[in-house]
C-alpha cells in the first residue's frame, strides 16, 4: 500500500518539530547551569544567604556567599556581583575576588551572583548572547549573560505599578523584578525583596562595614565611570579616588534621597555599613551599538559607538579599540582596593585585601590571567 505523500510530509514535520521544541527545550533549560567558579586559597569558608535568610532556601533566590577571612582581627568588606547580570565587569570582577584575593587582615565577603534568578534569562527583545567567554592560562572559560531581572518564571506577574515595600514610593511595575529597587527588601515579599532583604540580614548580623555593589552603564548614561556613595561613604569615596585618578577618570555621585530601592541608599539608610555603588562603561548594554554578540560584551570595540562619540553622544571617551572588559574590571578592582586602603575606622581595625595587582598590570595581562583556568 503506497502512503499518501501528504501523509508522509506531515510526519516529516512533526518530527521536524518535536526535534525543534526537544532542541529548544534543552537550551532554555541549560540557562540553569550556572558558570562554575573556583574557590581560590583565600577563600576559608562557603555558605548560601539562605543560612541568614531561611526564607530563600530551596529557590533560585539563594546564591554563594564566599568569606574570605585573614585570620587577623579586622574589618568587613561586602562584595555584590550579578545585581543586575547584563553588566558583566560586576560578576567577573567578584569572580576574580574569590578565585585570587588573599586579604591579610580584616574578612571580605563575596557574593558574584546576587540576583541568581536573572542569571538564568536574558532580556526580551534584546537579542543578547547567553554566554561570553574569556581567555584564562589554561584556557577559555565561559560565563552567563543574563538579565536585568529576576526571571518572570520564578516571579510573575508583575504589578501595574510596582510599590517599593519601605518607602512606599511608586515606579514602573518592571521594577517589581529589579534587586537595585528593592532594598531593605521584605522577608515575606516576592523573590526579589526577599533576596535583597537575605542580603539587608547579612550585612546586619555580621556586621559589615562597608558594601560595594558592582555595576555597569551605557557609554551614553549620565552616571557612568562614577562612584555613587551613601552620605556616610562620601568622604571614603573621596579618599579612594585620590589614589587612583592617576590611572583613571572617576567621578563621585552623591546617593540621591528620593530615588528608593537603591543599594547606595537603603543600606546606608538601614545598616551601619559604608555603601557605595561602582559603574563601568559597557557598550553591550547601551542603545548605540551594533548586533549584540559575546564579543562585544568582552572587547567592546563597536564602531556605532565610536561614531558616536566623534559626536559628542557618549559621556566617556570611546575610540575605535573600544572598552574591554578587562578595563572595566581593573577600574572596580582598584576602586575595591582603595576602599581598603582609605578606610580609616576609629577602633583601628582595618581591612586589607592583600597583594592585588594594579591596574597597569591587569589592562597589560588581562583579566584571564587572574581567573582560575577551566577544569
Amino acid at each position: 500500500m503506497k502512503i499518501p505523500k501528504h501523509i508522509i510530509s506531515a510526519v516529516i514535520l512533526t518530527l521536524v518539530v518535536i526535534a525543534l521544541v526537544v532542541y529548544l527545550g534543552i537550551t532554555f533549560s541549560s540557562m540553569r547551569n550556572p558558570e562554575p567558579i573556583y574557590a581560590g586559597e583565600g577563600v576559608t569558608d562557603m555558605k548560601m544567604l539562605s543560612d541568614w535568610f531561611p526564607g530563600l532556601k530551596g529557590t533560585n533566590g539563594d546564591t554563594e556567599v564566599y568569606i574570605l577571612d585573614s585570620g587577623v582581627e579586622g574589618a568587613s568588606m561586602l562584595v555584590l556581583g550579578g545585581t543586575h547580570p547584563n553588566e558583566p565587569s560586576g560578576v567577573v570582577s567578584a569572580v576574580m575576588l574569590v578565585e585570587y584575593c588573599q586579604p591579610e587582615e580584616g574578612i571580605l565577603y563575596v557574593i558574584p551572583r546576587a540576583n541568581n534568578s536573572a542569571f538564568t534569562c536574558t532580556d526580551p527583545q534584546e537579542a543578547a548572547p547567553m554566554k561570553y567567554f574569556i581567555e584564562t592560562d589554561g584556557g577559555e572559560r565561559w560565563f552567563r549573560f543574563g538579565s536585568r531581572a529576576t526571571n518572570p518564571t520564578d516571579q510573575w506577574p508583575d504589578s501595574e505599578v510596582y510599590v517599593h515595600a519601605s518607602s512606599g514610593q511608586t515606579l514602573s511595575g518592571s521594577e517589581t523584578r529589579n534587586l537595585n529597587r528593592a532594598y531593605p527588601g521584605k522577608a515575606n515579599g516576592n523573590l526579589t525583596e526577599m533576596i535583597a532583604y537575605g542580603i539587608t540580614t547579612l550585612i546586619n548580623e555580621e556586621n559589615i562595614d562597608i558594601t560595594v555593589d558592582l555595576h555597569e552603564a551605557s557609554p551614553e548614561y549620565t552616571t557612568v565611570n562614577a562612584i555613587v556613595a551613601h552620605e556616610n561613604a562620601i568622604e571614603l569615596a573621596n579618599m579612594a579616588l585620590w589614589d587612583v585618578e592617576d590611572y583613571f577618570s572617576i567621578s563621585i555621585e552623591k546617593s540621591p534621597t528620593n530615588l528608593h530601592g537603591l543599594t547606595h541608599r537603603e543600606l546606608g539608610d538601614y545598616t551601619d555599613t559604608l555603601a557605595l555603588l561602582m559603574e563601568t562603561a559597557n557598550a553591550s548594554q547601551g542603545r548605540l551599538h551594533g548586533a549584540i554578540h559575546s564579543s562585544l560584551v568582552v572587547d567592546g570595540v563597536d564602531k556605532f559607538y565610536a561614531r558616536a562619540a566623534q559626536y559628542g553622544a557618549v559621556t566617556v571617551p570611546f575610540g575605535e579599540d573600544g572598552i574591554g572588559i578587562t578595563e572595566r574590571c581593573a577600574r572596580h578592582i582598584s576602586c575595591l582596593v582603595a576602599f581598603c586602603d582609605e578606610y580609616l575606622p576609629e577602633d583601628d581595625l582595618y581591612i586589607s585585601l592583600g597583594d592585588m595587582p594594579s591596574f597597569d598590570e591587569m589592562v597589560e595581562n588581562g583579566i584571564g590571567a587572574y581567573l582560575h583556568s577551566p577544569e
